[in-house]
């Protein structure tokens, strides 16, 4: 197995998809809290809650699928965390189990493309807001919140918990007035809290959009919780993880979907953050945009750090990797890269169509974290060979049927329940009107199907090896260096 040995050179992480020994787990679980709650508790999430508001819905109603949403979506992003810590590895790498050696570079480039889009609307917002209050043009601004969200990745995972506990205690404070300010000042159009004008479409277009944003940050939860120590038990690292992406979450959608109801079809994010700002008190409006884009250079680094994770894995399908500081600063600097030319190229009909981006999101990664979860809590319960892991020739295969035939499955199973706007519609979600359940219909479906294809897995035989290369995977770690 490769890996390298100090978790950091200079201040430096060089781990990356290596095994984390135990010598070098540090951290408090309730770190985890407030790194989810500010990864949520930024004003793109605000997109995320505007789509009932937008597709006719009411307010009361757009509400109550933000809510439902979060607490449906968050519950499998949360259990996700819970492996870190007991693998001690990145969350992207643990896929090869259920897809084999090669087979996981199918997830992995779904990854790759969720990472990219979503730094590519983050750091475009960033820089709008900072050209509304410090003025400069938007690629100058860009450009500056690319650099300094690559040199935080590139710092590393210390650094990252770090910087999100001092945003979230900011956080509190500034957004507390402005949404303490946004309930009292503001005023919306009649019929927002009528509980009588129910409408499927929007409620389910809501709900999803909501559901699938939170599972979307299921790629990342380990590479945040593996420097843990593997006595955190699995029901603590979930509360941290759960409560804290969730509170993030339906704080900043409730704002979107109350913002977009004050402002009605005129609703732009910065312009209208700046408005509600303003009414507060003269000029609060530029100190919200300004810290907001403070969060938002902080949830581009975590894209470009889980971005880095999943390009050294893809590479490492191909040809074995030593994961050193030079492979981590290579990877990021073109995951930087690359987010930057999609920033700069992007154009307002993309950020327009982001509610689109984030439904794509949800149908790729509701059948993996499906296959995932069920492969880890219910088929090898937490058993795994990590040496086998970044074994080629090892017991996980170079194709984990299994876990492609139940994804590929599930994945096709909602393609009749797929509602994505103007781009398409299947002939179920037509028939309901336009509603879109494709979440509980591919959730199932691939679980099961994975449950019943790896019924003749010897789980037993794969913990007697795990067991039996726990001493040599420490020792390796320690043994190999970085030069």
């Amino acid at each position: 197995m490769s890996t390298s040995a100090e978790p950091r050179v200079s201040g430096l992480e060089v781990r990356s998809i290596d095994y984390v020994p135990l010598n070098e787990r540090h951290g408090k679980l309730w770190h985890l809290g407030p790194l989810w709650f500010m990864s949520n508790a930024q004003i793109a999430t605000l997109a995320v809650g505007l789509v009932s508001i937008t597709q006719g819905g009411n307010l009361i109603w757009s509400l109550l699928a933000i809510v439902a949403g979060t607490v449906i979506g968050t519950f499998f992003m949360a259990f996700h965390s819970a492996q870190g810590p007991q693998l001690g590895l990145p969350q992207m790498i643990q896929s090869r189990p259920q897809f084999g050696y090669v087979g996981a570079l199918l997830v992995w480039l779904f990854a790759y493309v969720q990472y990219a889009g979503f730094n590519v609307f983050n750091s475009s917002l960033a820089a709008d807001a900072l050209h509304t209050t410090l003025h400069g043009s938007v690629s100058l601004w860009v450009i500056v919140v690319t650099v300094i969200a690559l040199v935080i990745a590139l710092v590393g995972y210390d650094i990252i918990h770090r910087a999100e506990r001092i945003l979230t205690y900011t956080f509190l404070v500034i957004f507390g007035v402005f949404t303490v300010g946004v309930l009292v000042t503001l005023h919306y159009p009649p019929g927002s809290f009528d509980l009588g004008a129910f409408k499927w479409t929007p409620f389910l277009a809501q709900f999803g959009v909501v559901a699938g944003y939170q599972i979307s940050w299921a790629i990342y939860v380990s590479d945040y919780s593996r420097y843990l120590p593997p006595d955190v038990t699995v029901r603590k690292t979930f509360y941290w993880t759960y409560f804290g992406s969730a509170l993030g979450g339906i704080w900043l959608m409730v704002l979107g979907a109350l913002l977009a109801a004050w402002s009605g079809k005129g609703f732009e994010t910065i312009t209208s953050i700046n408005a509600a700002g303003d009414k507060v008190f003269d000029g609060f409006g530029a100190v919200v945009l300004l810290f907001s884009a403070l969060g938002l250079v902080s949830v581009t680094a975590l894209n470009m750090y889980g971005g880095s994770l999943t390009l050294i894995s893809a590479i490492d399908s191909f040809k074995r990797v030593r994961p050193t500081l030079a492979v981590r600063l290579l990877t990021l600097g073109l995951t930087a890269a690359l987010s930057l030319i999609g920033a700069l190229a992007a154009t307002s009909n993309f950020l327009d169509n982001f509610e689109n981006f984030l439904l794509l999101v949800l149908y790729l990664f509701i059948p993996w974290t499906s296959v995932n979860l069920m492969d880890y809590y219910v088929v090898r319960r937490g058993h795994y060979a990590i040496a086998e892991i970044f074994n080629p020739n090892g017991i996980y295969g170079r194709w984990g049927w299994h876990g492609i035939i139940a994804y590929l499955v599930g994945f096709v199973c909602m393609i009749p329940f797929f509602s994505v706007g103007t781009l398409y519609v299947g002939p179920a979600a037509r028939a309901l009107g336009g509603a879109d359940i494709s979440l509980f219909v591919g959730l199932p479906i691939a679980a099961l199907l994975y449950w019943l294809l790896t019924r003749s897995i010897d789980v037993a035989a794969e913990t007697r090896l795990a067991e039996a290369e726990a001493e040599a995977l420490e020792r390796a770690a320690h043994e190999h260096r970085e030069p």
